[in-house]
């Protein structure tokens, strides 16, 4: 019960590490918030989490629009009378095309999902936390907004701002008690990763490859990922403001 009596919400919280985000902080006594565009498996997560006895509900949420993200924190926080953690997962990959071939729509596209998303979270529960007395704002980056990769600049762009944002924000929001921290999964069996592996011409020498480039010699699970997000949420990391927490296997050791 590391996050009794506390209230998180998570964005993309349908499937992948948002899911097990949202699954593991269940286990540990928080209620939670599911913001997801997929209203179809937003319900049904909620739907099973309810039957295992926790608290959960879903907001269909397009974290790009800021009134809908201001409209569904409010109303979260008046359901569930406050909020105490906001996990920033939702996120795209986006186009693979080159920065001198990429459109300006895709490119406008994946930084109003990955970076916009952010802002938005952010911006409005901030009020909410502060008359909780604090909380815990967790943002979802990338083992590339740290290196780079020479593919998918738009997805390394946003990456890297998050996690700028997230140092930022955990400058500006100490006074307030209100720590603000990023996560750098390696890459991670989810939709996204497997979408990727989908579009190779060789899935399977693709997925090798990319087992190749961790040291620990497999991909990442996303419960690797919600295990150190519920670590940033509890009280166990009030130490812990705008840090960077990597989580990939080894990728960024060498």
């Amino acid at each position: 019960m590391r996050l009794k009596g506390k209230v998180a919400v998570v964005t993309g919280g349908s499937m992948g590490i948002g899911l097990a985000c949202a699954v593991r902080m269940a286990e540990e006594g928080a209620a939670l918030a599911l913001f997801d565009v997929n209203e179809e498996a937003g319900h049904r997560e909620v739907n099973k989490l309810n039957a295992r006895g926790y608290h959960a509900r879903y907001w269909e949420v397009d974290v790009a629009k800021e009134a809908n993200v201001k409209a569904a924190l409010d109303a979260a926080a008046a359901y569930f009378g406050r909020i105490d953690i906001v996990v920033n997962n939702a996120g795209i990959s986006g186009s693979t095309a080159p920065t001198d071939a990429m459109s300006e729509a895709d490119w406008d596209r994946v930084q109003a999902v990955n970076v916009k998303g952010v802002f938005f979270c952010t911006k409005h529960a901030v009020p909410h936390m502060r008359q909780a007395g604090g909380g815990s704002i967790i943002n979802l980056s990338s083992i590339y907004g740290i290196i780079g990769a020479a593919d998918v600049p738009a997805y390394h762009a946003s990456k890297g701002a998050v996690r700028a944002m997230s140092k930022n924000d955990a400058l500006l929001y100490a006074p307030d008690r209100i720590r603000v921290n990023s996560v750098h999964p390696g890459f991670i069996v989810t939709p996204m990763v497997d979408g990727f592996l989908a579009s190779q011409p060789d899935p399977a020498a693709a997925r090798a490859a990319l087992v190749a480039l961790h040291p620990l010699g497999h991909l990442g699970e996303p419960d690797d990922i919600a295990y150190g997000v519920l670590y940033l949420a509890s009280d166990e990391a009030k130490f812990v403001t705008g840090a960077e927490l990597v989580i990939d296997g080894g990728y960024l050791a060498r």
